[in-house]
């Protein structure tokens, strides 16, 4: 049964499902992706867990089938036209569809008819516009969600910027996460990698952070700082929830999408620092 038009999710200017004021959250779900990376190439040293997320929802890709954590799939919702919308952060009121696979994978599904009759199925109604470009709305939306939490996690105290005050925090063993912007300098991302590794006791692992899929001028716009080329999280916390998102864009996008070279297909993992839980706590109570 649909919902009625005052109860849909609206069409933000961005092209993204929102949802009225004062109204419900709603679920997220997806494909396996953990929390910490789990895209990492697993010749690196995979880090201690990090603190997850409570809730353990599952939910089904319609496409895949497969059962998943919602933090890990991307919701879909109806706009009050019917029309086929991304609602990332999952706050659209009214029925869902979870996707969990890639953007190829979407593309070739919405070419061949396959996503139209599984969305029908979702929302239990044909009457849906699934518009030409989804892939790409799914895309931004992703993006611009990674990026706000980082900007989010930036006005909390949570994040460094400036390769002095990132290698003096990665030399002490204060840094949680490392991230570059895609133009950034080899030798630059290289040096802060290093004082991580020596920070964290990991030298010689493959610990080296994470190259964002874009330049230092959306980062920079994004974080309301100038010239950001590389960044730090001194929470683990903040660490963590950083790590959902970009997993899922990263996921999402795919290795071909991403504009930089990587080390691995998203380095989510040595984009993290191998502290356990435990040891998180306390070196967050000590700041």
């Amino acid at each position: 049964m649909r919902t009625p038009n005052n109860d849909r999710p609206r069409l933000t200017d961005s092209g993204t499902a929102s949802s009225p004021p004062a109204r419900g959250r709603g679920s997220r779900g997806g494909h396996p992706v953990p929390a910490g990376g789990a895209l990492a190439d697993k010749a690196s040293p995979p880090p201690d867990p990090l603190p997850q997320a409570g809730g353990g929802s599952v939910r089904t890709c319609v496409l895949s089938r497969e059962e998943s954590p919602r933090e890990g799939l991307i919701r879909l919702a109806l706009s009050p036209d019917g029309e086929v919308l991304p609602d990332v952060r999952a706050k659209a009121p009214g029925r869902g569809a979870w996707i969990g696979v890639t953007r190829a994978e979407l593309e070739t599904a919405q070419v061949k008819g396959k996503l139209k009759g599984a969305l029908s199925r979702a929302f239990k109604t044909g009457a849906i516009v699934i518009p030409d470009d989804l892939p790409e709305r799914v895309a931004a939306a992703l993006q611009r969600n990674a990026l706000d939490r980082l900007g989010l996690e930036s006005r909390a105290g949570h994040l460094l910027t400036g390769s002095e005050r990132i290698e003096t925090a990665a030399r002490q063993g204060k840094l949680r996460a490392l991230y570059h912007a895609s133009d950034a300098g080899a030798d630059g991302s290289g040096k802060l990698a290093q004082a991580w590794r020596v920070g964290s006791e990991r030298e010689g692992s493959r610990l080296r952070g994470l190259a964002l899929p874009v330049p230092r001028t959306i980062l920079s716009l994004a974080l309301g700082r100038e010239n950001v080329v590389h960044a730090g999280l001194t929470d683990a916390q903040a660490a963590r929830r950083v790590s959902e998102a970009l997993d899922r864009w990263l996921h999402f996008i795919g290795p071909d999408r991403v504009s930089a070279p990587c080390e691995t297909h998203s380095q989510g993992a040595t984009a993290l620092a191998p502290s356990d839980a435990a040891e998180d706590e306390k070196n967050e109570g000590n700041k």
